[in-house]
């Protein structure tokens, strides 16, 4: 290279360098910052086709002056060692790699270039490096099949308030004594995007959609209820009692596209997290043990701490936008009841799970809604066309066969036996 073009080339390197240089006073944040505006942004270089500057390269040119004495020579273009030998891809070379990639073109590109060298296509003592290699197969678009997905335009993105957007997925977990069986644990837990924090989490012994309503329920009742829940397609993600819950409490319920986790990232790190500085210094051995622990842990250390990607705390980023927060109803239990559909029969019956419950008999023949809680099927409510008519009351049909009803339809209960008196005529009961 001339003697002019290396001048050139090192008074715009001292150009690009002369702030972090001349200017003592820049601390480590500001360098930093300096460093980052300036690899960002495109340049004029001049006799090269480049139009960026890496963090790297700057750095070098900064010491390859300081180590010099600060010599303007130090930052010319040097002679590059291996000048004379081939450093590129000859021709028959590269027509042996495009054939080849094109019968192959999922292989690794390491294995790729082993298989070359061992059909013959390669010299062992001529073969290119992996660098080399990537970079001829990017600029031939070889890296992907033919036909493959185009890019997606992916970004970062923060809720701007506290509970505008909950994530939650479930972590597969140790192996714990649960009774007398030793069976596998599953974390359900949910955070906050714009804070990062923990609303709820919980060891269950499935991933079921029971565990996971429990453990919804009990978010809400700790921090308030979301704007919007974000989790993925599994089945007790797409149950239509999950719907049902956000409809009625105004939650927008979103699934993330098949086969993109990357738009659950919060989690994901949560996850990982968990996994490097809770399960691997976990001692116990039961879910209670590790239910106690995890939420110890939670409480004491990771909700303190500073998080990386906000520079505050988890617990204090929530709670300074606490005016934001819509607090869970008085009435949440109610919301998280089973909702099925049934028809009253003519005999004003309905059947849930082998229960025979009574309707009232202005809905025979109806199509009605019947919300309970697992655990107390008796607690049924009927309604329809939103319309609550109380609690159905489960069928006793030794009681039924002892309620009559005359010729002007009022209801009497005969207290001797089912059979009728001799002389009156009693109707039974629809």
């Amino acid at each position: 290279m001339e003697k002019s073009k290396k001048e050139d080339i090192a008074l715009f390197r001292y150009s690009i360098i002369h702030d972090f240089v001349n200017d003592g006073r820049l601390d480590h944040g500001q360098k930093e910052k300096l460093l980052r505006q300036k690899a960002d942004r495109t340049w004029h270089i001049p006799h090269s086709g480049r139009t960026r500057i890496s963090r790297a390269v700057m750095l070098k040119w900064i010491a390859d002056y300081e180590q010099s004495g600060r010599k303007l020579s130090s930052l010319e273009p040097r002679q590059r060692n291996d000048r004379g030998q081939v450093r590129a891809l000859d021709d028959e070379t590269a027509l042996h790699l495009i054939g080849l990639r094109k019968e192959l073109p999922v292989m690794p590109v390491p294995l790729l270039l082993a298989t070359a060298v061992k059909r013959g296509l390669i010299g062992a003592q001529a073969q290119p490096g992996l660098t080399t290699l990537y970079r001829f197969l990017h600029e031939h678009n070889l890296m992907k099949p033919e036909g493959g997905a185009p890019p997606q335009d992916r970004r970062k993105f923060e809720a701007e308030l506290p509970n505008d957007i909950w994530q939650s997925d479930v972590l597969h977990g140790p192996e714990l004594r649960i009774g007398d069986k030793t069976r596998k644990s599953y974390l359900i837990a949910f955070i906050d995007d714009h804070s990062r924090l923990v609303p709820h989490g919980e060891f269950y012994c499935a991933e079921s959609l029971s565990c996971f309503l429990d453990a919804f329920r009990q978010a809400m009742l700790k921090r308030g209820v979301p704007r919007k829940l974000y989790v993925d397609n599994g089945a007790a993600y797409r149950s239509r009692q999950l719907e049902y819950i956000c409809a009625n409490l105004g939650i927008a319920l979103i699934h993330a596209r098949p086969y993109t986790p990357q738009g659950k990232g919060k989690i994901e790190r949560f996850f990982k997290t968990v996994r490097g500085q809770f399960l691997s210094g976990f001692c116990g051995s039961t879910l209670n043990d590790i239910n106690q622990a995890f939420e110890c842990w939670l409480r004491d250390d990771y909700h303190q701490r500073r998080h990386t990607a906000t520079a505050q705390p988890p617990l204090a980023r929530f709670a300074a936008g606490m005016q934001c927060i819509r607090s869970a109803p008085v009435d949440l239990p109610d919301y998280f009841r089973t909702m099925v559909r049934r028809r009253v029969n003519r005999d004003r019956t309905i059947i849930i799970d082998r229960r025979l419950y009574e309707a009232p008999v202005e809905l025979i023949g109806k199509q009605v809604e019947v919300l309970f809680h697992e655990r107390s099927p008796e607690q049924a409510e009927v309604k329809w066309q939103n319309k609550s008519f109380g609690l159905l009351s489960i069928v006793d049909l030794q009681v039924n066969c002892r309620v009559k009803r005359d010729k002007n339809r009022q209801i009497q209960l005969h207290s001797d036996d089912c059979r009728p008196e001799s002389g009156k005529v009693w109707e039974d009961r629809p």
